[in-house]
Order: structure tokens, then sequence, then C-alpha cells
């Protein structure tokens, strides 16, 4: 039998993560690619690219079983 209110969850937790992800790329992509580019914007940029990356390895991370020990 489905469990259909642990679908849900599971169906808006990965909506929301992937909504999320792709509105901090876009405003990492936003702040590098801006004319007039300072060393703050540039490096908060490139912070909004770090924590792209950590979401997906974490998303790796819960998805491959062999990586839980």
């Amino acid at each position: 039998m489905i469990d259909w209110s642990a679908f849900v969850v599971v169906a808006l937790v990965s909506l929301f993560s992937a909504a999320a992800l792709v509105s901090v790329y876009s405003l990492g992509l936003r702040l590098v690619t801006l004319e007039g580019r300072s060393t703050a914007r540039a490096a908060a940029g490139y912070a909004c690219f770090v924590v792209c990356a950590l979401g997906v390895l974490y998303g790796i991370y819960l998805i491959v079983p062999g990586l839980h020990g």
C-alpha cells in the first residue's frame, strides 16, 4: 500500500529544494555577471555557487545508501 502522506511530503520537499537551489544559483549568476563588479559582490556570487554545490552534494548523500556508513 502507498503511504500517500509520505509521498506528498517527499514531493513538496523535492519541489521546494529544487526551487531554492535554482533561485540561489540564479542569484549567484546575477551577482557575478553585473557590470562594475565589486569584490564583495563577486564573493557573494561565488558563495551562492558554493551553497548550491553543497545542496547538491547533500542530496546525493541522502539518495546513495552506501554513503551513510
